[in-house]
């Protein structure tokens, strides 16, 4: 067969004499070129040894010399007990071994020196380890690069991480630039957009936390609307919304994934319905958009109640992952954000972390594998300092985090809006991140350097300005992806969201049936306040007494390494902000321990993941509260007070199941000043 080719002109493939000076000056210096002539070879050699040959080489066919005492050689050598195969494999792994570090030291000078040529127009990343971290972080570097990690990742290898359906889950990575064949539908919206004084976009999670971090980092832009996200069951929050804009001058953005999640349905229909009274029937569908992946139900809702657009996510990327897809760069361009100049700057990230960038060289791969070395070490507190101008970013990384890592009782737990404090305010569970625009003063700074000094890992990320903040949006990613593998997990579910909502799902459909929802017994009860528990938590902590000797108890239960997390479901608003902070920081101080606050529901679909998956080292204290006003579900026998408080029930629930220790505490009356009661309950109690 070969002949056959070789008489149409087929070229062989040459073997290949690789570099053949002699290194011994005991041998001839042309020995590896005299000996080695032959048909069909090629002998790459150093320039000095080419001089030799010239001078006093052999020119003639010299490989078939004396065949018979070379086979005898061999025969010697195997019955003397010495494998020439094993030794040539063992050279071919050390020789591509070589060659591979050789060419990953070539591809990070080319980083590099590209870094350079960037310079201001990439996101710069500075981290700083103590010299046990190191040593570990470095090890995982070189394992990264040796193991070629990052390409694997790239090319969707499922067995980085836990070989299940991984590589299905990968749409993120090249969605930026696929985003761009987009422009015409998405210039269409933005000018469409530009009509309406208002954008409300409704959705939960995912299709809410990167839209509001680009509404709250961009602000009113010039010609365009104000775009308001609301992700909340809370009557008060979604009146306040209500009041904010103004219906018939508003166009409404519906964003859900799956379509079929409980919290974006229900708002969609309640803001249709006054849509619908404001503009007329007619007209009203012109008035709202949808963001969701194809065959949706909530893409069946949109043909049928004739929304203007519909604009599909893609199927390959979950929620957390998503915000630089059609869920993230749809709402971007309703607000009149330059999507070109946007895209252009995140591209320039999604490169330098691409699959041809060595681990040294990659920002992304950097930051993960610090998240994934610092939780093996008990780091694994994950502390997000956003500077000004970007204040809300940690709030999307929250669950990118949570929701990706927290799971199996492995994770990081992400700590996003926590005030900075001095060293003594800290366990040695901490890796700190801070993010700042370049130019703008930062208080933070100076309590980074002592944070530093005290052995604490600290990074260091700069934005140029907010065009760029997209870079960091795949910087995450990517580091959170690397994260996931070192630590053993699929980075890509969320098995415990699915498990409160199916307990959200038992009680609403229970209100339904019977038009209340089940009775609960609190174990302890007084002037405005009631305390529940399951009966685990309940035998520890009912024998401690009065309210604030059970405040007491319940926060005697953290340890050094655990966390404390606030979860209430209550009004979001600038006064319950505040007195939510102030819990967090006294409990800090006196804890030494990380402090997590969530708004309920919305945090149900961020952190809510790590807190029933992750670690077991979270003490959960729930605060809920009796409703001043209510609202109606369109065609729903329950409210969305009801729909809060069956969610709030459901995840203190799944709480228990998993053996957390929960508390809740329920608020009557007036919520704002009971909050600021129940803060000096818990100051006092921990003194």
């Amino acid at each position: 067969r070969w002949q056959a080719l070789a008489a149409k002109g087929a070229q062989p493939q040459r073997l290949l004499w690789a570099s053949t000076g002699t290194k011994n000056k005991a041998y001839s210096d042309v020995l590896y070129v005299d000996t080695l002539i032959g048909k069909d070879t090629v002998n790459t050699m150093p320039p000095a040894t080419m001089d030799a040959f010239r001078d006093h080489g052999t020119a003639r066919l010299t490989i078939e010399d004396d065949v018979e005492s070379a086979e005898r050689t061999m025969a010697a050598l195997e019955a003397a007990g010495i494998s020439m195969k094993q030794v040539t494999e063992k050279l071919v792994e050390d020789g591509v071994e070589l060659f591979a570090a050789a060419f990953d030291a070539l591809l990070g000078a080319v980083a590099a020196k590209r870094a350079r040529a960037l310079g201001d127009r990439l996101n710069a990343q500075a981290i700083s380890v103590s010299d046990a971290l190191k040593t570990s972080v470095a090890n995982e570097m070189e394992f990264w690069r040796s193991g070629g990690g990052i390409r694997r990742l790239w090319d969707g290898d499922s067995k980085l991480w836990t070989g299940n359906d991984e590589a299905h889950w990968l749409g993120w990575l090249d969605i930026a630039s696929a985003m761009r064949r987009q422009s015409k539908s998405l210039e269409a919206l933005a000018q469409e957009a530009r009509r309406y004084k208002h954008v409300l976009l409704l959705g939960m999670g995912g299709s809410s936390l990167g839209p509001e971090v680009l509404s709250r980092t961009f602000g009113s832009i010039v010609d365009g609307p104000a775009l308001h996200v609301l992700d909340s069951t809370d009557p008060t929050q979604i009146a306040t919304f209500e009041k904010a804009i103004d219906i018939a001058d508003t166009l409404f953005i519906v964003s859900s994934k799956s379509g079929s999640t409980l919290e974006p349905n229900i708002l969609k229909a309640y803001f249709f319905d006054l849509a619908q009274k404001a503009v007329g029937a007619e007209e009203a569908g012109k008035r709202f958009v949808a963001i969701t992946d194809p065959s949706s139900m909530l893409e069946s809702v949109a043909h049928s109640d004739g929304f203007a657009s519909i604009f599909a996510g893609r199927t390959s990327i979950g929620g957390r992952y998503s915000v630089l897809s059609a869920f993230g760069i749809v709402p971007a361009a309703a607000m009149g954000v330059d999507l070109g100049r946007f895209l252009d700057a995140t591209d320039i990230m999604v490169r330098s972390c691409g699959g041809d960038v060595p681990p040294a060289a990659n920002p992304g791969v950097a930051l993960g594998v610090l998240f994934g070395r610092a939780a093996k070490a008990g780091r694994d507190k994950v502390t997000i300092v956003a500077g000004p101008g970007i204040e809300d970013f940690g709030a999307w990384a929250e669950q990118l985090i949570a929701e990706s890592t927290g799971k199996q009782g492995y994770g990081l737990i992400p700590v996003d809006s926590e005030p900075l404090g001095a060293p003594a305010s800290y366990g040695t569970d901490r890796v700190f991140v801070h993010l700042a625009l370049a130019g703008r003063p930062d208080p933070a700074e100076a309590k980074l350097a002592a944070l530093e000094e005290a052995g604490h890992p600290v990074v260091r990320i700069t934005l140029k300005d907010e065009y760029q903040l997209g870079q960091e949006f795949f910087r995450w990613e990517i580091a959170t992806a690397v994260a996931g593998a070192i630590i053993g997990i699929n980075p890509f579910d969320q098995p415990d969201v699915e498990a409160s909502k199916v307990e959200t799902r038992k009680l609403t459909e229970a209100f339904e049936q019977t038009g209340s929802l089940p009775e609960e017994n609190a174990f302890l009860q007084g002037d405005r306040f009631r305390l529940y528990a399951d009966p685990r938590n309940r035998a520890i902590l009912e024998p401690a007494g009065g309210l604030g000797q059970v405040l007491r108890a319940h926060f005697l239960r953290l340890k050094p390494g655990d966390y404390a997390a606030f979860l209430a479901y209550v009004p979001r608003n600038e006064r319950t902000i505040h007195t939510m902070e102030t819990i967090r920081l006294a409990v800090r101080d006196a804890k030494q321990v990380a402090t997590c606050v969530g708004f309920g529901p919305r945090f149900l679909h961020s952190t809510g993941q790590a807190y029933k998956g992750g670690p077991n080292t979270g003490v959960f204290l729930q605060i809920t509260c009796d409703d001043r006003d209510d609202l109606a579900v369109p065609g729903k026998r329950y409210t969305f007070g009801t729909v809060k408080a069956a969610q709030a029930r459901g995840d203190f629930d799944v709480l228990a199941e998993r053996g957390r220790r929960a508390l809740r505490f329920h608020l009557s009356g007036d919520i704002e000043g009971g909050l600021e009661r129940l803060a000096s309950l818990i100051r006092a109690a921990i003194a």
